[in-house]
């Protein structure tokens, strides 16, 4: 994982900082390039696994459809209200397709770990139902920049 960011290092996370915060966020968004060129935004629930960013979509979706057209992404994690609470950090890279589409629960050893993430984070279960309507996409960025405006306090 590549974290380059020369504008704000005084305020940018520590990669421990990085990995805690996306451990314990629920919601991301997810950038992508339609067809006609057009950007999409889009609402998805995520998980972290300290390298991956883990993206469980449904099939029928633009973003779904986008992705598979081109797999460049990217993907913004933030929190805060007020500007010195602002937090957040950018990933971006190429997206890759796990397991079954649409996913049916074959087994797959790639997604064991992170279904149970995902399951526990996400729902308080042991073991992701799976509704034949979803499917994995796994982000190991390229890029990462982060940003926590509650360090200019102590600048």
């Amino acid at each position: 994982m590549a974290v380059t960011q020369r504008r704000g290092r005084r305020i940018m996370m520590t990669p421990g900082e990085l990995d805690k915060f996306l451990t314990s966020r629920r919601t991301c968004r997810v950038a992508t390039v339609s067809a006609d060129g057009a950007p999409h935004a889009s609402t998805l629930w995520f998980v972290w696994d300290g390298t991956s960013l883990w993206l469980y979509s449904i099939t029928r979706s633009k973003r779904w459809a986008d992705l598979r057209r081109d797999p460049r992404v990217a993907v913004v994690v933030d929190a805060g209200e007020e500007y010195d609470e602002l937090r957040g950090a950018e990933l971006s890279g190429t997206v890759e397709f796990v397991g079954e589409v649409p996913r049916t629960g074959e087994a797959c050893a790639e997604l064991t770990a992170v279904e149970r993430l995902f399951a526990r984070k996400n729902f308080g279960l042991d073991e992701l139902p799976h509704d034949g309507r979803h499917a994995w996409m796994r982000l190991t960025p390229d890029l990462i920049a982060s940003w926590d405006f509650r360090k200019l306090a102590a600048l």
